[in-house]
């Protein structure tokens, strides 16, 4: 028998409202490249190193059929069950690139006790948006 070898996290789907709107509002907010719009524009992909970021229509028959209605939070006092996180070396700079590209500021980066610089905003969808400096910086090759 084969032991079961570790998975790689391969992807995050982000239920969204408009797929080529909020890839291209990531791209330009948060400073990815775009790698897949597909000509549907049911579904994009962001290069975002080893696990890819991706987006599709928040309400399609084949997974609402499959899986359930996506639950869109009713106002701005809650939140989605999952939030994006995203690791910069200048969180500030960061910070104010999401904002003057539409992302809607939540809380200002500030220094946490554990020693990471962290900020909130909400994308064009509502959902949660934390940057934050690396807690390890990543090993330079």
């Amino acid at each position: 028998m084969t032991p079961n070898p570790s998975p790689a996290f391969a992807y995050t789907v982000v239920y969204v409202k408009d797929v080529a709107k909020s890839v291209a509002f990531y791209a330009k907010a948060f400073g990815y490249q775009v790698r897949r719009l597909d000509e549907s524009h049911r579904w994009g992909e962001l290069e975002s190193g080893q696990t890819t970021i991706a987006f599709t229509s928040a309400h399609q028959h084949e997974t609402d059929d499959l899986t359930g209605v996506v639950q869109v939070p009713r106002s701005s006092r809650e939140r989605q069950q999952v939030e994006v996180c995203f690791a910069y070396p200048d969180v500030d700079a960061a910070y104010k690139r999401a904002v003057e590209n539409g992302a809607v500021a939540v809380s200002k980066p500030e220094d946490k006790e554990w020693g990471q610089r962290v900020g909130y905003v909400r994308d064009i969808d509502g959902i949660v948006v934390r940057m934050g400096s690396y807690v390890n910086p990543p090993k330079q090759d």
